[in-house]
């Protein structure tokens, strides 16, 4: 699997770090920048890994800003986008089996490098089980697509 993957400056290098777990863990990444600590908007790179997730390009993504809330608001402006903002691997694991969550984002300056891998791996692992949480899933959708019309 292409896991496309973007930060801001401030997330800048946690996401070298998730680029090395991804690829450690036999997953090919995209990197879509910012390619530096040099100051960038946010919302310029999570629209593209949004876009991408959001089309069917790519199944999953990651994005990383300073406290991950930024792109997380931005992702989440997407139809069939559901970002979760992510700080430890339980959060990770539900944000999948419950919100059937595509898009991880990470709060860079929070994480160490282990936290970030314990996170990847739950969130990669972790599977939708449907049931009950289809339903709210569905709903999410119904309201992303009106929203878009």
């Amino acid at each position: 699997m292409i896991i496309p993957i973007a930060s801001d400056h401030a997330g800048f290098q946690a996401k070298i770090e998730v680029k090395k777990i991804l690829e450690s863990l036999g997953y090919l990444t995209i990197d879509f920048g910012t390619h530096s600590e040099d100051s960038v908007d946010y919302p310029d790179y999570a629209v593209l890994v949004a876009k991408a997730v959001s089309s069917g390009e790519y199944e999953k993504g990651i994005l990383i800003c300073g406290s991950g809330q930024g792109m997380c608001m931005t992702a989440n402006k997407y139809s069939d986008v559901r970002a979760a903002l992510v700080w430890n691997p339980e959060l990770a694991s539900l944000s999948v089996q419950h919100n059937n969550a595509n898009v991880l984002c990470l709060p860079g300056r929070y994480l160490s490098p282990d936290e970030l891998k314990l996170i990847i791996e739950s969130w990669l692992k972790a599977h939708f089980e449907g049931g009950r949480h289809q339903n709210r899933v569905d709903k999410i959708s119904k309201v992303t697509k009106t929203d878009q019309e």
